[in-house]
């Protein structure tokens, strides 16, 4: 009998078959800020430090939680120290305060700068050695956390990051000029508690940056490599945290999508509409759950070094400092990205396009221009900054550009597209 065209069984096993998916328990709602200091002494803490930053500070958010995990009987301290954008520099300045005493539970309130921070102290608290030993190669060592790391309560202040459901850390290398992470299963929250109220003093820039970063996330874990596309690890205990696109994921980032086309202008133009503001912090909790399994891809990995070779540029409504926000360099490249990334999967272009648009159907006909086009109109309508020009990049940064991306393993092993110099080149001149 022939066997002619017949694949061997060890073939058929070569790509991965099996997907993970996590997240942490949740709180949502109105009311649920109040519940921090319960929740705190639940996990039989006998002491809680806050993490947060000078502005969210000033909103008396944090006081509010600290006086709610005193009245808990919980000891419990403020360090209100946490860089806008973490750096290697602000990260070490957390843990060196904590490392003052010991800590039965931590609590991160802000944007992903806090949280990030946070789960960096979680993991140098308990763990010998320094930040760059766990930073992803070939950046850092790429240690993972061998030892227990102490309960960590997320409660995010902005409608985007969605970190209060991932595993990741991201830092922003100084001396190196690029951003790199630390990911591990262990680093992700025991619980997120998000509360819309939180997110009402956000002034319009945050609110249309942070909205692009839930957007961002949403699109590329919808787009990036399928799971079962994806080669399989050699080490079924030490799959990537980033498992590529699946069923699961699939779904929250559709109502992801969805509900950013339909209320993220409403957030931007009105700070104080509640159901614009409910809606959106549900999109970044939907988006986070599904990125954080999945992963991001290619907007990701160039936003690091955009944002780390940053020199003048200052964003309004963010601290006078030189700094591209996150979710304006995430979107910076989105456009072209997309556009590049097209035939990967047309049908899940032109899906995200439709939700996206909140109501306009998409073919085969729009192609490679339909997602690109529905993006571009969003970001007019928000004021993003247009191109990389706007944060100072010019036709000679490309290649520092480019060099910064290629460094990105976590993001690109999950891009739907094999991806090379040439390829970023392109998308990086054409996002100018």
């Amino acid at each position: 009998m022939s066997t002619l065209g017949v694949v061997p069984l060890s073939e058929l096993h070569r790509n991965e078959s099996v997907f993970t998916w996590a997240a942490p328990p949740l709180k949502f709602g109105i009311g649920a800020l109040d519940e921090v200091g319960a929740e705190v002494a639940a996990r039989q803490a006998k002491s809680c430090l806050i993490l947060t930053d000078p502005g969210v500070r000033q909103t008396g958010i944090p006081d509010r939680v600290l006086d709610s995990i005193r009245a808990a009987g919980v000891k419990s301290e403020i360090f209100d120290a946490v860089g806008v954008e973490p750096t290697d520099v602000s990260i070490n300045e957390a843990v060196a305060y904590a490392r003052q005493q010991e800590w039965d539970c931590f609590v991160a309130i802000g944007g992903g700068s806090a949280m990030d921070t946070a789960k960096a102290v979680n993991l140098l608290t308990t763990h010998p050695g320094e930040l760059l030993d766990f930073v992803t190669p070939p950046i850092g060592a790429g240690k993972a956390p061998w030892l227990p790391l102490k309960p960590l309560i997320a409660v995010p202040t902005t409608a985007g990051t969605g970190s209060e459901s991932t595993t990741i850390c991201v830092v922003d290398l100084l001396d190196l000029h690029l951003k790199a992470g630390v990911s591990h299963p262990r680093l992700r929250p025991s619980l997120a508690v998000v509360d819309p109220r939180t997110t009402v003093t956000l002034p319009p820039a945050v609110t249309a940056a942070s909205g692009m970063d839930v957007l961002s996330h949403a699109l590329e874990s919808y787009t990036c490599v399928a799971f079962d596309a994806k080669p399989a690890p050699e080490d079924p205990m030490r799959r990537p945290a980033f498992c590529g696109s699946n069923p699961i994921s699939d779904v929250w980032c559709e109502m992801a999508m969805s509900l950013v086309g339909k209320h993220l202008r409403a957030a931007v133009l009105n700070g104080r509409d509640m159901q614009a503001r409910t809606q959106m912090a549900l999109a970044s909790t939907y988006a986070g759950t599904g990125f954080g399994n999945a992963g991001t891809h290619l907007p990701h990995a160039n936003a690091y070094p955009i944002a780390g070779a940053v020199k003048q540029y200052q964003a309004a409504d963010y601290p006078e400092m030189p700094m591209v926000p996150h979710g304006q360099a995430v979107s910076a490249t989105a456009a072209e990205v997309f556009r590049w990334t097209y035939p990967a999967s047309p049908e899940r272009h032109l899906r995200a396009a439709t939700l996206l648009s909140g109501g306009q159907t998409f073919t085969a006909t729009d192609g490679a221009d339909a997602l690109p086009g529905v993006l571009t109109e969003l970001m007019a309508d928000i004021q993003m900054p247009r191109g990389l020009h706007a944060f100072g990049y010019d036709e000679s940064d490309i290649d520092t550009l480019v060099d910064g991306t290629l460094k990105q393993t976590r993001q690109l092993s999950v891009v739907p597209r094999p991806v090379d110099r040439t390829a970023l080149e392109n998308i990086f001149r054409r996002s100018l």
